[in-house]
């Protein structure tokens, strides 16, 4: 299939190829939709096997910010960019700043932010060339670490998920497991250990299993060994597609609700497979938009409270989804889907209305003075 075919069958609007070769960046940005405003999604550093590989992956990721700014009721489109290469040998200044040329050369069309292989003294490099950036640090006016902000959203969805499940949204003596330490997980299961619930908690790497337990009192598990657990909600923090063929064989959970990434292998199959079950699903782009939600507060002057509060909303999307979900007998991440898609085809409608000499339409990045 020829890349235009792609994007037509995806609904992207722009895809830059981005190339120098002084600094040796590859990098792609996938614009996927704008009709909410600028596009904000994050910057990933990966060493793809292919062209073709980094391509499809940023057109899915990108897409996926289209439903979650959506869904999270913010005024932001959907927009990724990936860099091929190592990032653990490959990054300096200047593939970042070279980067942020190509970012500035989009204005405003793109803003971009720190992901997977980057980090917040990546983007501020980026910040040297461009303004469209966020995920800075607290010390130039940014927000900083995420993960605050996404673990306090990924909590109050799991409350959600809690009252929709059993009727009441407490959490202390649930079993709870939680594959994953990194700071998202870290900062998660403080929440949910200062509620008492009983955690299990599991991670490749030791270490922070070792900070982890630092924090919080938490029964330690192999890796393999999460999803056999008599956890009644499991929460991925980790990889992706971590919801299978072979997981839901083993999973015993009545809940699944974490801060992972694209957590269904297969969205139809396996969301459709989780119905089946009566496992409760928050859709991963719901119930993890605390991040997105923390970074696009950055565009108005950043205020972590603001941001946390705004995270409270996740609770009230998740009953709305799950609401749909009974309604029309559909798994949650359709429900979701239709939310978003509705959001965007009536703010869409309004575009065609002449709005005269304003050129405010209510967006980000949209306030222009003549």
């Amino acid at each position: 299939m020829e890349t235009f075919e792609i994007l037509e069958q995806t609904g992207h609007e722009q895809v830059v190829f981005c190339s120098n070769k002084e600094s040796g960046l590859k990098a792609i940005v996938a614009i996927h939709n704008t009709t909410l405003g600028p596009a904000l999604g994050g910057t990933r550093m990966w060493n793809y096997t292919s062209v073709d590989a980094a391509l499809k992956d940023v057109l899915r990721l990108s897409r996926g910010m289209t439903y979650k700014a959506s869904v999270a009721g913010l005024n932001l489109g959907g927009g990724k960019a990936v860099i091929i290469g190592d990032y653990k040998t490959q990054k300096n200044e200047l593939l970042f700043r070279t980067f942020g040329k190509f970012v500035d050369g989009l204005a405003g069309r793109y803003i971009t932010a720190e992901d997977v292989g980057t980090d917040v003294r990546d983007m501020e490099y980026v910040r040297m060339e461009t303004k469209y950036v966020t995920g800075i640090s607290k010390a130039l006016g940014g927000s900083g670490d995420p993960s605050p902000v996404t673990a306090y959203g990924v909590y109050i969805g799991m409350k959600a998920c809690a009252k929709q499940k059993w009727g009441n949204d407490s959490l202390r003596g649930r079993k709870i497991a939680v594959q994953g330490a990194g700071h998202v997980a870290l900062y998660l299961c403080e929440h949910l250990y200062n509620e008492g619930a009983e955690l299990y908690v599991t991670d490749i790497a030791e270490e922070k299993i070792k900070i982890l337990l630092e924090t919080v009192k938490a029964h330690v598990v192999k890796p393999e060994e999460i999803y056999d657990t008599d956890a009644e909600i499991f929460s991925p923090n980790a990889l992706g597609a971590i919801v299978n063929d072979l997981t839901l064989e083993r999973l015993k959970c009545e809940i699944i609700a974490g801060g992972a990434n694209n957590q269904l292998e297969d969205e139809f199959k396996h969301g459709q497979a989780v119905l089946s079950k009566g496992i409760l699903y928050a859709p991963d782009y719901v119930i993890n938009a605390g991040g997105l939600i923390n970074v696009s507060n950055e565009l108005e002057g950043y205020r972590q409270d603001r941001a946390m509060k705004q995270a409270e909303g996740i609770y009230e999307v998740l009953q709305r989804v799950f609401r749909l979900s009974e309604e029309q007998n559909v798994p949650t991440h359709v429900a979701s889907n239709k939310i978003a898609e509705d959001r965007l085809n009536q703010v869409g409608s309004i575009r065609k209305i002449y709005s005269g000499n304003s050129n405010y339409s209510g967006r980000l990045g949209e306030l222009t003075h003549k």
